[in-house]
């Protein structure tokens, strides 16, 4: 217990750090020019990594992609970190504890590839993954490399309509399944289950930087007065990310308090 329990503060320090270096570092790269000098000396000493890195005198095209990439796998590093503490806090809360063996049957799962459900789930994922990673990509391009109002304007457009699309057909989902679980005969699992809370806590704490993300969204799109399409868009992105997270968190609650078949 002393071992996992100082493996899990590592991680949770290293996770610290982390988010710590990566709010260093945006800070850096966009507030730069309106900023005090004292308060850019002072960013600079609490994000040590960010100002090594900043200070880098290699100019090769090897450094460069080190460089760039670095930050790039800062979400990585951060995700990394989190999910490591979550295992090794279920490992600490396991150890010494014992299970009833015969309170609950084995249940094998059999999957078939080519079942018509299981197929169709598999290749409408793998064709909004393909066409997400596309939206994304032509999104960056046409934001970052024109110079042009209208073909930013229309890159946001396709951006948000491609999540608002998205996001309606993920919130319809978990309301069936919802509605799925209410004919359901199997009875709720009221045990104390400590891989099970963990999971419901990661999930509502998980949720709630979006919730606080899509608020302030609507809040400023609101109180803002040029009110144009890319802001009805934008308004209506925020309210459908807080809607399919709150239907999806009900969803998986309610699947993780099931009792096996």
């Amino acid at each position: 217990r002393c071992g996992l329990m100082l493996t899990l503060t590592t991680n949770l320090a290293v996770w610290m750090s982390a988010v710590t270096d990566e709010s260093v570092h945006k800070a850096h790269s966009k507030l730069k020019k309106n900023m005090t000098e004292e308060i850019f000396r002072w960013l600079l000493k609490v994000g040590m990594r960010s100002s090594s890195v900043e200070e880098c005198n290699c100019n090769s095209q090897i450094c460069q992609i080190f460089k760039n990439g670095y930050f790039w796998l800062y979400p990585f590093n951060i995700e990394y970190s989190l999910f490591a503490s979550a295992m090794v806090y279920v490992m600490w809360k396991n150890v010494g504890r014992f299970i009833d063996h015969h309170s609950h049957h084995i249940q094998r799962l059999k999957f078939r590839l080519f079942r018509r459900t299981f197929f169709v789930g598999i290749m409408l994922g793998l064709i909004i993954l393909v066409s997400g990673l596309g939206v994304l990509i032509l999104y960056e391009v046409q934001v970052n490399s024109s110079t042009e109002s209208s073909k930013k304007s229309q890159a946001l457009t396709m951006y948000y309509i491609f999540n608002i699309v998205c996001l309606s057909l993920m919130s319809l989902v978990c309301i069936g399944g919802s509605v799925i679980y209410r004919f359901d005969k199997r009875d709720m699992d009221r045990h104390k289950n400590p891989t099970r809370t963990l999971d419901v806590a990661l999930l509502m704490g998980a949720a709630l930087g979006q919730y606080a993300i899509s608020y302030y969204s609507i809040v400023a799109i609101v109180a803002s007065t040029p009110r144009d399409t890319i802001s009805a868009l934008n308004l209506t992105y925020a309210l459908l990310m807080i809607a399919q997270h709150t239907f999806q968190n009900v969803f998986i609650i309610e699947g993780l308090h099931r009792q096996p078949p």
